[in-house]
């Protein structure tokens, strides 16, 4: 049985890395292990990840593809079974959904999803609604309010 006190880190776990550069006597003095002159001895030397020794690289060589649209919006998603731990009658608004800690932020906007079951009649405020959302809070006499 190991004791608290018996624990120790596996031998040359704690070791200090050398210090280069530090005089002759380190025995990493002067070049500090990087020789003489020529590129890798530069600071900041050496060929990037990408350098395929001067053939094209892979990187170059593939065609780009797509665009990024900027003007997309990004709606922050909850499913109707999310919904459920609210009161009968509560008015969920996005507001809400983040002070329960349903959702982080609101993004450009909250849509509500149809996964999953709800049992509560809800008057549901949100920027959006699947089809299948709406239809599940309205049939348990709920509400939908497109903000």
């Amino acid at each position: 049985m190991v004791r608290l006190y018996e624990l120790a880190p596996p031998d040359g776990a704690r070791e200090e890395p050398k210090r280069k550069g530090r005089g002759i006597g380190s025995g990493l003095g002067k070049t500090a292990g990087r020789g003489h002159k020529g590129q890798k001895a530069r600071s900041g030397g050496g060929k990037g990840p990408a350098f395929e020794g001067g053939q094209t690289p892979l990187v170059r060589r593939l065609p780009k593809r797509g665009f990024t649209n900027i003007f997309k919006k990004e709606y922050a998603e909850v499913n109707v079974s999310a919904l459920n731990r609210f009161e009968d009658g509560t008015e969920v608004t996005p507001e809400l959904l983040v002070e329960k800690g349903i959702l982080k932020k609101v993004k450009d906007g909250v849509k509500i999803l149809g996964t999953g079951s709800l049992k509560k009649r809800l008057i549901v405020k949100a920027h959006k609604f699947s089809d299948s959302a709406a239809e599940k809070i309205t049939r348990v006499g709920g509400k939908v309010e497109v903000i």
